[in-house]
């Protein structure tokens, strides 16, 4: 059985934690770098259902994309509700790693897990990273279509191929144009719209578009937009991070036994209409 420290080496090497923006929080927030490691779980947000699924499990190690504290603290006190997760896991000697804004840059990442749920070949890089010589990594992918379909068709293929969420899938623009490239970041993505403009794609498929940016976007240019629930765009990843780890475990002869979390960590609950247009 591998020792943590040997699996989180393994999980930096992949998503290097100096890779992260400097706003972010990545790495290891709790754990015994000796403890050994026979179960490894992988999930979008550490919140205390994925710590409860992780005791039930038997898991060692959860591995999200989302940090428990961005904005630091001063205090894991159980009276609140982080505080709560981090006794969970202390109790149970479950170790949590995370990898964020170093797995959306990565070659492969979170928009390469996001366009293969998709079912559409990534050429490049939205925005790319300066550092990489590759040209493979970076934030965002720009992807092709195997043909090309209407608007309308893209966003009905991405509410069937990623997971279901109250908040289902919006659109923004024309349905019957047609799109052969398509844009993708998992994620919040309203900020890249200058690079998805300069790009020349059809559509931009993201997560949490907001009034304002939405509305400039589509007076700017015929750009399609397709917004789904961020935590639906990221989940993906999930599974592609757990192959990885399921290949390394291999090749190491570890033994691990790699389980992704299907429980649904999307915030919203549920949604209502009152007869806009589907």
């Amino acid at each position: 059985m591998p020792r943590l420290s040997e699996v989180i080496a393994a999980l930096d090497a992949l998503w290097p934690p100096e890779r992260a923006e400097g706003w972010d929080a990545v790495g290891t927030v709790c754990g015994e770098p000796d403890a050994e490691v026979r179960r490894v779980l992988f999930a979008v947000d550490p919140v205390q259902e994925i710590a409860d699924e992780a005791v039930k499990l038997g898991a060692d190690l959860i591995v999200t994309h989302h940090p428990l504290y961005l904005r630091g603290t001063t205090t894991v006190a159980a009276g609140h509700f982080k505080g709560r997760v981090v006794h969970t896991l202390i109790k149970h000697d479950i170790a949590l790693h995370v990898a964020h804004t170093n797995a959306d840059t990565a070659d492969p990442g979170v928009s390469d897990a996001l366009a293969g749920a998709l079912d559409i070949r990534v050429v490049r890089p939205l925005v790319p990273d300066a550092a990489d010589s590759s040209g493979r990594r970076g934030l965002g992918r720009i992807c092709e279509l195997d043909h090309p379909m209407t608007l309308g068709e893209f966003a009905a293929r991405a509410a069937a191929r990623l997971p279901a969420t109250a908040q289902g899938i919006r659109v923004a623009g024309d349905t019957e144009a047609l799109v052969k490239t398509v844009a993708v970041s998992g994620g919040s993505g309203d900020g890249l719209f200058d690079a998805v403009r300069a790009s020349g794609a059809d559509a931009f498929l993201t997560a949490d578009l907001r009034h304002h940016p939405v509305s400039e976007a589509t007076q700017h240019a015929p750009l399609g937009l397709i917004d789904a629930a961020h935590w639906a765009t990221e989940w993906p990843w999930c599974e592609q991070a757990a192959a990885q780890l399921d290949e390394i475990s291999d090749r190491h002869g570890w033994d691990l036994r790699v389980h992704v979390s299907k429980t649904v960590t999307d915030p919203w609950s549920s949604h209502h209409s009152s007869g806009a247009p589907n």
